[in-house]
């Protein structure tokens, strides 16, 4: 993979001529120490993740508008010892010229699904799979977009499971309120001959949500809320399930002064992930405390440093869920250096 897109990579800084070129390259540096107590939990297991991801890259950019790109992730857990735990190479083609963004490969996470919640996605997701593999259409800007992805996580072997997902998300502004959508399915089938039949599962969920921004309007730099309806769809094809429906409440609010901040997300109803005994994370990338009927959790947090190419944030987090209190401390690190060098320009 690695040696496939270096020849590509080169292919194209010879052949594209004709157009301005740019060669990019950029350092992206993570490191994170999470500690979650939650002993004693029904719902969620007690556990530190703690380790750093070094992730290079090198591209070309022509016509301002296309760029590829391919590098790797590797990440190294603290304490373990080997160079490196986990390695993913990526490669991906890109195309932004407002109002489209588009991208094809294997590219990074935050790249498309940055802006989902923690009930989609949960904070070791983000750590241990930093790409999809897939592609990601955008039509619009910050404040008002739709886009729909897909993420190929599983390719059927005899130790791997044949899973993917795909999902659609958006937002629309009018002054000061939005509605917003966040969704996904996830195919989750069996390993290649196996030993054992396993019934196909589908998993669907959905958050639909209206909310006001006050951003800029007062002393906060950041003061936003908000309530959604949380719908999730699961059934397992050859048990006979049919269709299994858990929905519920999900309200945010989030208050942001200078470097600090407190951020609140509070949830009620029917709890999800039904199939968790079973299955677990591999069927399920959203935070396990929706498993509860009633959770609770306060982020306080505060950003040490907040330079585009440096950031350094300490969040303490406080769950009550069970009739418990329960606690999460973070502290992360991003590092983000990177740079372009003019490599031809075409003279008309």
């Amino acid at each position: 993979m690695k040696t496939l897109s270096l020849t590509f990579l080169i292919f194209l800084l010879l052949t594209f001529r004709g157009f301005t070129q740019e060669l990019t390259w950029n350092s992206r540096f993570f490191s994170f120490f999470d500690n979650v107590e939650f002993g004693g939990s029904s719902v969620k297991i007690p556990q530190t993740m703690a380790g750093v991801r070094f992730s290079p890259e090198l591209g070309i950019v022509w016509d301002s508008v296309h760029r590829f790109s391919a590098g790797m992730s590797m990440i190294h857990e603290f304490g373990s010892p080997a160079f490196s735990d986990y390695l993913y190479p990526s490669a991906w083609y890109e195309y932004n010229r407002e109002p489209v963004k588009f991208a094809m490969g294997a590219f990074p996470r935050a790249f498309a699904l940055e802006k989902y919640p923690r009930m989609f996605f949960s904070d070791s997701v983000s750590y241990y799979r930093p790409n999809i593999n897939g592609m990601f259409f955008q039509w619009g800007a910050e404040r008002d977009y739709l886009n729909i992805w897909l993420d190929w996580t599983g390719r059927q072997s005899e130790s791997v499971r044949e899973t993917f997902m795909a999902g659609v998300s958006g937002r629309y502004t009018a002054g000061i309120f939005y509605m917003s959508h966040f969704s996904y399915m996830l195919h989750f089938a069996s390993f290649k001959d196996p030993i054992v039949e396993e019934a196909l599962h589908d998993n669907l969920l959905l958050l639909t949500s209206a909310g006001a921004d006050l951003g800029g309007r007062t002393i906060f730099d950041r003061l936003e809320g908000s309530a959604g309806w949380v719908l999730a769809l699961e059934r397992a094809r050859a048990d006979n399930t049919g269709w299994i429906v858990m929905h519920g409440l999900q309200v945010d609010v989030c208050a942001e002064y200078r470097f600090a901040g407190i951020m609140n997300s509070f949830y009620t109803g029917k709890g999800t992930m039904y199939f968790y005994n079973d299955h677990g994370n591999e069927l399920y990338p959203g935070d396990p405390v929706y498993r509860a009927k009633v959770s609770n959790r306060t982020d306080l947090y505060v950003r040490f440093f907040r330079k585009q190419d440096i950031k350094l944030e300490l969040t303490w987090s406080v769950f009550l869920l069970e009739r418990r209190l329960y606690n999460e401390q973070m502290l992360k690190l991003w590092i983000d250096i990177g740079g372009r060098r003019m490599i031809q320009r075409h003279d008309p």
